[in-house]
């Protein structure tokens, strides 16, 4: 008889927020919650422009980690919404060393999946003496290879019909790179505009991101601002290739030895396929990969959730 998988831990309340002011007009909401005295994790969301929420405080044993979330530049609840002035990953990497000081933090452990694991790469390789392990889920590292694949020709040869409907606000002449098209729609001072090309553009995310469609993130959500920052800022980011050298993140693993790392990932994930977390696991000395047999993309798929909260346990000494 198989174990019982893990659920998440209770919901809670942070004991601690606040606004950091981190330059170039730019303002982080940040929060701590569980135990002021336990372990320090910093938890890195997806997008890059999504934000956190309330699930994600639920990945750690509350009365073992001090749990530091926070929403990376102009989105979630952080100012201004949607800025796409000097947001880029090296700013980012900057704002999580910042924040990171400003809490009187010492070496941290990091937790990301997706995008999440992009940065939480980006600031480890940067400063491997601030971290003391990595627990990454669906691994995303900015390759050409990857963002071909889900914005050109691959995924879409999986949701033909989701992918139709992606490239519906586009013109045939648009569609030959999506990415670059997008970005105009998503910078035109007519909202309405923006709007389309946001819902268009969240929509084949919440289709594609679990092997459960997830009706209810669908729709609606496309128009509202905060779907719009997030479709902005994460097309921004793709259309610059991330500020990342080609490969580098894959290229400097070796900056990792020494720090452990637990990477889960959906043997079925469509949208950051196997491979990227194939290549980093090889690369970084140490690093342990959990192939999630049932699983795609998202962290709340019952498989990958269970092996994210025994991968925090184990980690919380």
């Amino acid at each position: 008889m198989s174990e019982a998988r893990r659920t998440p831990y209770p919901p809670i309340q942070p004991y601690e927020t606040g606004m950091l002011a981190v330059g170039d007009g730019h303002v982080l909401y940040y929060e701590s919650c569980g135990n002021p005295e336990g372990k320090p994790v910093m938890f890195l969301h997806g997008g890059p422009g999504s934000g956190c929420s309330p699930s994600h405080r639920r990945l750690f044993d509350p009365a073992r980690y001090r749990i530091v979330l926070f929403d990376q530049r102009a989105c979630g609840r952080s100012t201004p919404l949607g800025s796409l002035d000097a947001n880029t990953t090296p700013d980012l990497v900057e704002d999580m060393e910042r924040l990171r000081t400003h809490l009187g933090l010492g070496p941290v452990m990091l937790f990301g999946g997706s995008w999440g694991s992009t940065l939480a790469l980006a600031y480890a390789e940067r400063f491997p003496e601030h971290v003391t392990e990595m627990v990454l889920r669906g691994v995303f590292t900015g390759r050409r290879a990857e963002l071909d694949w889900y914005y050109r020709e691959g995924a879409s040869r999986l949701f033909p019909d989701e992918w139709e409907r992606f490239l519906a606000p586009l013109s045939e002449a648009e569609r030959a790179d999506p990415v670059a098209s997008f970005r105009v729609r998503l910078l035109d001072p007519d909202r309405s505009v923006r709007a389309t090309a946001a819902r268009a553009w969240t929509d084949w995310e919440a289709r594609t991101v679990s092997m459960r469609t997830l009706h209810d993130a669908v729709g609606g959500f496309g128009a509202s601002d905060a779907a719009i920052a997030f479709a902005r800022i994460e097309n921004h980011y793709f259309v610059h290739d991330l500020w990342l050298e080609e490969g580098q993140l894959i290229r400097d693993a070796g900056r990792l030895a020494g720090i452990p790392g637990v990477i889960v990932q959906g043997r079925y994930d469509v949208v950051t396929p196997p491979v990227t977390a194939w290549d980093l696991h090889k690369a970084w000395p140490g690093s342990e990969l959990q192939i999630v047999e049932d699983a795609g993309h998202a962290f709340s798929e019952p498989g990958t959730l269970d092996r994210l909260l025994v991968a925090t346990d184990r980690f919380a000494g």
